[in-house]
């Protein structure tokens, strides 16, 4: 038993001796391992902030009828160019039958009134005139008579106003509508038969038509809470234009929110700024845009490509590996500036002409791919 213990023995340390010789013999015929290195250089950075938003009208307005009734007629269509008191539309009144009722009646009252003061009126003026009655008492009674002449007026202008919109309109009298300021046609939402309401303090009214002034345009986007501190009202922006081939328009930041509001977890701050449009370019309302905005730059820089940056597991700092003259590379701690997210300043920790270890390389497959891809491109 112990015999056969002891072969047992022998025949695996002689496997682990094997198993070991092959190990150190692999790792000395493996091939060392090469690093690209590359060198730091001088270049210009500059970081921007993208605002996404939209193009709008400086100045928009909703032409909303001052009595109710029904659409008679549109005089002009979407897209059209108006001049400030060209008339839109005209509105037919349906006046309400109570409200005529009512004003029928107060005509009636005030025309009793008003017959009963010129009765009264004319018997004091023959007293005065023989010296019975004072002068006081007849010019209270000659009040009273132009005050009731006054009510029956006032009643039969109202009249005229609930059935025919108007106090001169005969009987197909309309509202006009009229354009309050010149511009071009966005929207007119109702057609010709369809009711309106008027505008008051209870109710917002009907909207005829939308004008905007074209020539005055602004964007209005959002940026994040991490820019936003970045930003000055007055700078100089361009804004691109998706629609129009990426076109690009020079703006001036006008507006910066001071208060922000969270979307998606993340707190956004509304930005505003003027638009210069050419008269060449046709810009609608609404057009989508972006707004690139510098927020900070720097000429003649130390600067490394951000690649080439690795950063402490534990501290989180970054660090650079350096060739030495004996080819080996040794970590070499570093401070960075600013990034476009290509290049990234070095403020400290390396010099020009230093050899910096390329670690993150494709390997070939990748390559390969990469290449592949290209050639499905092309």
């Amino acid at each position: 038993m112990n015999k056969t213990v002891k072969i047992i023995l022998v025949l695996i340390a002689v496997i682990l001796l094997v198993v070991v010789l092959k190990y150190f013999k692999d790792a000395n015929s493996a091939e060392v391992e090469e690093f690209k290195v590359e060198e730091p250089f001088y270049t210009s950075i500059a970081t921007k902030a993208v605002a996404t938003g939209k193009l709008n009208p400086e100045e928009e307005i909703e032409l909303k009828p001052q009595i109710s009734g029904i659409v008679d007629e549109i005089i002009v269509e979407e897209g059209d160019v108006v001049k400030k008191g060209d008339l839109i539309a005209k509105i037919r009144v349906v006046p309400n039958e109570q409200s005529l009722a009512n004003a029928k009646s107060r005509i009636a009252t005030a025309k009793l009134s008003s017959e009963n003061a010129a009765i009264q009126y004319s018997r004091d003026k023959k007293l005065y005139e023989k010296g019975v009655i004072s002068i006081q008492t007849f010019e209270n009674t000659e009040l009273s008579f132009n005050q009731a002449k006054e009510t029956l007026r006032q009643a039969q202008n109202d009249y005229q106003i609930i059935k025919r919109g108007s106090i001169s309109g005969g009987n197909a009298a309309n509202t006009n509508i009229i354009a309050q300021i010149s511009g071009t046609i966005l929207e007119i939402p109702v057609r010709e038969g369809d009711q309106v309401i008027q505008s008051n303090n209870f109710n917002a009214g009907t909207t005829i038509a939308t004008i905007a002034d074209m020539s005055h345009m602004i964007f209005e986007g959002k940026v994040d809470e991490s820019e936003v501190g970045k930003l000055e009202e007055g700078k100089d922006i361009k804004v691109i234009l998706g629609a129009i081939n990426e076109k690009e328009f020079p703006a001036t930041l006008t507006f910066v929110a001071p208060k922000g509001k969270e979307e998606n977890g993340a707190v956004q701050f509304t930005i505003k700024a003027n638009v210069k449009v050419d008269s060449e370019t046709n810009i609608r309302a609404g057009y989508s845009a972006n707004a690139e905005i510098d927020l900070e730059g720097k000429d003649s820089i130390l600067a490394i490509k951000e690649a080439l940056l690795q950063y402490n597991r534990i501290t989180d700092k970054p660090f650079v590996e350096i060739q030495n003259e004996d080819g080996k590379f040794k970590k070499k701690n570093v401070e960075t500036g600013i990034s476009d997210g290509i290049n990234i300043e070095i403020t400290e920790g390396i010099k020009e002409g230093d050899k910096i270890k390329v670690w993150n390389k494709v390997s070939e497959e990748e390559k390969k791919d990469n290449e592949e891809e290209e050639e499905d491109e092309d």
